[in-house]
This record gives C-alpha cells, sequence and structure tokens, in this order.
C-alpha cells in the first residue's frame, strides 16, 4: 500500500488526525529552529570570538541538531526506536538535506530561473518533504506510540 494511502483516512477525504498533527509538529518544530538558529548565530556573530564567521554559524547549527532530534522523536514521530538507531539515521538524513537542498536549488535556479524568494520556498519545500517521508520511514522508525 503507498504512503499516501495510509496516511488517509478511510473516508478518503484527507489525513488521519494523528498524521495531520504530527506533520504539522514536524513543520513547527522545523520552523522554530530556523528562527532559533537565526537569532542564535546572530547574536554570536556579534561577539568577537576570532572564529569565522562561516564556523561560527555551523557551529550555531549544530547546537540545534540534538534538541530538533529529540523534538521530532518525541512529538513528530512519536518514536520509540532506540537513540543508537535513530540519531545516526537522523544525522544522516540531515547530511544528505544537503546535498537535496543544492540539487533542488541548481533545478530552481540553474534550470528553471526562478525568482529568489520562489525558489526559495520551493526548496524548503520539497527538501522538507523529502525529509519527513525518509525521517518518518528509515530513520524513526520502529517501536511508534501515539
Amino acid at each position: 500500500m503507498s504512503i499516501l494511502a495510509e496516511s488517509r483516512s478511510a473516508a478518503g477525504d484527507g489525513l488521519r488526525p494523528v498524521e495531520a498533527r504530527r506533520l504539522l509538529s514536524f513543520i513547527g518544530i522545523g520552523a522554530a529552529a530556523a528562527l532559533g538558529f537565526v537569532a542564535l548565530s546572530t547574536a554570536m556573530l556579534a561577539v568577537p570570538t576570532g572564529l569565522p564567521g562561516w564556523v561560527t554559524s555551523t557551529l550555531c547549527y549544530a547546537a540545534f541538531v540534538v534538541p530538533v532530534y529529540l523534538l521530532h522523536r518525541r512529538f513528530s514521530f512519536a518514536s520509540e526506536a532506540p537513540h543508537v538507531q535513530a540519531l545516526p539515521r537522523y544525522v544522516a538524513v540531515q547530511a544528505s538535506a544537503v546535498g537535496l537542498a543544492t540539487m533542488f536549488s541548481y533545478i530552481a535556479y540553474g534550470i528553471v530561473g526562478l525568482p529568489g524568494p520562489v525558489g526559495a520556498l520551493l526548496v524548503i519545500g520539497l527538501t522538507s518533504g523529502v525529509n519527513f517521508l525518509v525521517l518518518k520511514l528509515w530513520a524513526f522508525s520502529g517501536a511508534t506510540h501515539g
């Protein structure tokens, strides 16, 4: 059975409430982490650490990996998969997301020629959508609750 069909209600009228709740949780956690990253990196770039800006920004991004993993594990995917399994998989998915975003950006800007904001929204939407599916089906697969 397809993933989409499994996510639909018996009446075929949309996502089941639990799936919709998990998807909204995924989007909310991702959005909050993105805003937190912007705030933290902006603040840290103003501190004279002696580190290049790109290093500071990377460290700020890395600071969100484990907290976001824990939030997604608990709320977005309600997974009880062991951390020893799920965390490395989560990190692998996040690392591969860079490649996906690069590919989607190349298509959006280099091939299709979309304007900046439209391309950025498309890249975010496509990358996030793929991430959601891979996290659900692979990284957090195993025992679930709720």
